[in-house]
């Protein structure tokens, strides 16, 4: 009789013990403005494996992509600051709005080697890590954009600064806009969804696009010719974390979320550059019927730099205080032999 009680005490205990595992386990809801056809989607439910892993399944990650929760780009910070979601897929060129010096941290021209962008990486990170902490926002990692080649893509062959200044450009942010008007170049910001229509009609004579992936948006078919100007220079996706959600975590589990995205964000990185992956892609635009042409002069490149660090400096200085230091942290750090 005795056997027979403490056996049954011991299971239920046992029971009891699982129950209360079970109602300790958390979900967490990850808004991602991307769609799940991008590849960086992957390495989101990369993190989300991960988490459960080391979290021994206490923790689990629900991704929502497309923006699929419904929140905008522009309102993420107050969004997160008001512990209205627990994660979100962070990229601070979108949150002008709200905080303009985090949109000046990075900007197009900064680099000229593509190496350059992994040894800016850790300041980046860290600049971040500081601005995302204003707003109650706390950061485990993220996913390190691959650098892939900018290029000039146009109906003509145009692969100089002088032959671009009868040209209209289609470019992605008034950075950028600013950028080419210095130079003598007309320039105007068309969305990604629109230039394929733009080109085709003749409202601009060339793109200033992503050369690696300009097959995902068809520019094969709207423009002949294309020349390589610099290396993408990539603001990385943070992985942010709802400090209302992060402090509601015990250690095991602020452990796993900080072990996942350190994981991604190193798994990233090895892959960003890749001289391979852009020989290939280019072989591949000219198979579809490109010509590449020899590349913007060096001191072409530098004219376009000098350019462009002038307009960051004054995007910068708009942001006020907090976007100037930023500005000259990156750019002094840039400057080091």
């Amino acid at each position: 009789m005795i056997r027979k009680t403490l056996t049954a005490s011991i299971a239920l205990a046992l029971v009891t013990t699982a129950s209360h595992a079970w109602s300790d386990a958390r979900t967490l809801k990850f808004h991602s403005g991307l769609a799940e056809s991008r590849p960086e989607a992957e390495y989101l439910e990369r993190f989300a494996d991960l988490v459960e892993e080391y979290s021994n399944g206490q923790l689990m990650v629900d991704v929502y992509h497309a923006g699929s929760l419904g929140l905008k780009e522009a309102d993420m910070l107050r969004i997160m600051q008001r512990g209205m979601v627990d994660m979100a897929l962070l990229y601070g060129e979108y949150y002008n709005r709200d905080a303009p010096e985090m949109a000046s941290v990075y900007a197009q021209g900064a680099i000229t080697e593509a190496e350059q962008h992994l040894d800016i990486l850790p300041t980046l990170r860290d600049l971040y890590r500081e601005g995302y902490a204003e707003w109650n926002i706390h950061t485990v990692g993220g996913v390190v954009a691959p650098v892939f080649d900018v290029g000039l893509h146009c109906n003509e062959p145009v692969n100089t600064l002088e032959g671009l200044r009868d040209k209209k450009v289609r470019v992605w942010s008034g950075h950028l806009v600013d950028t080419f008007e210095r130079l003598g170049i007309s320039a105007q910001v068309i969305p990604q969804n629109d230039m394929y229509l733009a080109l085709q009609t003749g409202v601009v004579d060339c793109a200033y696009y992503l050369s690696t992936v300009a097959k995902t948006v068809s520019l094969q078919e709207v423009t002949d010719y294309e020349a390589y100007l610099h290396p993408w220079a990539a603001s990385p996706w943070m992985f942010g974390v709802s400090d209302r959600t992060w402090n509601s975590l015990d250690e095991q589990q602020q452990q796993a979320l900080a072990r996942a995205g350190e994981e991604i964000w190193q798994a990233t990185r090895e892959v960003a550059v890749d001289p391979q992956r852009e020989a290939s892609a280019r072989e591949e635009r000219e198979a579809m019927g490109i010509t590449v042409l020899p590349a913007f002069s060096d001191e072409d490149v530098q004219t376009f730099v000098d350019a462009a660090w002038a307009a960051w400096h004054d995007m910068a200085s708009e942001a006020g205080d907090e976007g100037l230091r930023y500005y000259e942290t990156v750019t002094n750090k840039l400057q080091q032999p």
